[in-house]
């Protein structure tokens, strides 16, 4: 679509409680301001007036949101043209013909306006897309907050048990565990484990599918050993005690919810053509997978180059030059999960892929940290990737 094919350009500028509206009506050259509320019921009447306006008339719609609340309420109706604005580049255009740095919220709705109209080349229409795909991607994001939760809580607790019960945690390798969590709750201090039967602690392994002998007995043998508690003192003990089982409660709970989530996108990512091709990538394993799936789209062909791809994904890094300066360094805006899921990925494709391995040895044989190594690796793999 063309630009002299709307019949109006809408830069909002969005806030939680309202928005402010700068409207160029096309065909008589007037701009209208207007604030709107942000309830779903002032968007469809505001949507409706446009109608009334304009009938059937496509409207370029600039916002700053590329995800969120205001894109989704407006991206259900046809005649709403949606070009998502980095925010960054409206404040950057503000301040280029703004030295004085001023701020109002209806000159940055005008701004995008102004973008939409003078540089359209430039920006990316937001396009809907496979329903399947967009579905997973809100899946695999959000398993990865209760992912990052997880460990939040798994650190409280680790700390919290230093103070009054740190035998614990030399006897259990991994903390977010539903089989930690019951034996913290069952036996809360190291009193409690050690008062505690052989037969019944062997039941209690048992029945959290714990088979091996040699560690029943190993874990045993650890209570019986562990000695006296770390301080008699009930003042430390029971708030840090209360405290602990607290935050256990909230730890099992995120435990049950990953295994709904891992369900939930293991059953979405199945059931797309793709599914196998980035199954079978090494490392990739049931969650990385369905996030890389989700890094490519289903658009291939918005991506020109495997440059383009590894430059939108935050993997390829920036290049500097002023007079006889060069410089590279990491690409700082880009988005964040996607770049995160590549140099996820890359680390665990060193286990299954032995190039990647010798690729990574001899980065760090040139006096490169890991995580410089990991982005390289990142940076071969990009082009790999974007080639099949």
């Amino acid at each position: 679509m063309t630009t002299d094919s709307y019949a109006a350009y809408i830069g909002i500028d969005w806030a939680d409680r309202k928005h402010d509206i700068a409207l160029y009506d096309c065909a008589s050259g007037r701009w209208q301001e207007s604030v709107i509320g942000s309830r779903p019921q002032d968007l469809l009447d505001w949507v409706n007036q446009l109608r009334t306006l304009y009938g059937a008339g496509q409207i370029a719609v600039g916002l700053e949101q590329k995800r969120g609340p205001l894109l989704y309420a407006l991206c259900q109706y046809d005649n709403l043209v949606l070009f998502p604005i980095n925010p960054r580049t409206v404040a950057n255009y503000r301040k280029a013909f703004q030295p004085s740095r001023a701020k109002s919220d209806p000159v940055d709705a005008r701004i995008l306006v102004e973008l939409m109209q003078k540089h359209p080349e430039k920006l990316e229409r937001w396009v809907t897309g496979c329903p399947q795909i967009r579905a997973l991607r809100q899946w695999v994001e959000s398993r990865r907050m209760l992912v990052q939760e997880k460990v939040r809580l798994t650190n409280r607790i680790t700390a919290s048990l230093k103070s009054y019960f740190p035998q614990v945690l030399d006897w259990f390798e991994d903390k977010d565990t539903r089989l930690f969590c019951d034996f913290l709750q069952q036996f809360p201090d190291v009193k409690s484990a050690q008062a505690a039967t052989s037969q019944q602690l062997t039941l209690f392994f048992r029945s959290h599918t714990v088979v091996r002998r040699t560690a029943i007995t190993r874990r045993i043998q650890q209570i019986q050993d562990a000695g006296p508690p770390l301080t008699p003192d009930e003042a430390i003990v029971m708030p840090a005690q209360a405290l602990t089982l607290a935050l256990v409660a909230l730890l099992k709970v995120i435990i049950q919810q990953l295994t709904r989530f891992n369900d939930t996108i293991a059953h979405l990512f199945e059931a797309l053509p793709d599914a196998p091709l980035f199954a079978e990538l090494p490392g990739a394993g049931p969650h990385l997978a369905p996030r890389l799936l989700v890094a490519f789209g289903e658009d291939r062909s918005r991506f020109t180059s495997a440059q383009a791809f590894m430059s939108y994904v935050g993997i390829a890094p920036v290049k500097e030059e002023s007079g006889k300066k060069r410089w590279v360094h990491w690409r700082w805006s880009c988005p964040i999960f996607l770049r995160q899921t590549f140099v996820e990925w890359v680390n665990q494709a060193r286990r299954f892929s032995a190039w990647s391995q010798a690729f990574y040895e001899q980065q760090k044989q040139a006096g490169k940290s890991h995580q410089k190594a990991i982005r390289s690796l990142a940076y071969k793999w990009g082009r790999i990737l974007w080639r099949c």
